[in-house]
């Protein structure tokens, strides 16, 4: 059970995110709930695997419908079918009861938020002051939004 300091800052935490923060911590929540999963297959915790994958799925199906398919192009079109290979890979892992469809899918989702976390500038605090940074991140946030 989480905390109310945690619980407060995460909340705080997703109030204040910007679209490719949002987008960011949904891989990581997709992430963490693979490696549950992987830890409670390998512990024969059935229903507890279960539910972590069940709790993967719910993430990836709501990247999946937040995609912008008009807006965001090829780009939103590639997203889609990776999210519903992503969901395929996870509903075998919770059928078959084996590890190797969610490693599969935990290195699909690690690579996807490897590439979001390359969109974001290293310094925030620069790209506040400098206005050619913050215009390229407003560009950034512009871009996640119309793929989202």
């Amino acid at each position: 059970m989480r905390s109310n300091g945690y619980q407060n800052y995460f909340d705080g935490e997703v109030l204040a995110a910007n679209p490719l923060k949002l987008v960011q911590l949904l891989y990581r929540g997709a992430l963490h709930s693979i490696a549950s999963a992987r830890r409670y297959l390998r512990a024969g915790d059935i229903h507890a695997r279960s539910r972590a994958i069940s709790k993967a799925m719910t993430i990836v199906t709501e990247l999946s419908l937040a995609l912008n398919m008009q807006a965001g192009g090829e780009l939103s079109r590639g997203l889609a079918e990776l999210y519903g290979y992503v969901e395929k890979l996870l509903i075998q892992a919770n059928a078959e009861q084996r590890e190797a469809p969610l490693a599969e899918a935990e290195g699909l989702l690690a690579t996807l938020l490897e590439a979001w976390t390359a969109c974001v500038p290293a310094e925030p605090e620069r790209a506040a002051s400098d206005p050619q940074t913050s215009t390229r991140h407003e560009d950034m946030d512009q871009r996640v939004a119309c793929t989202y």
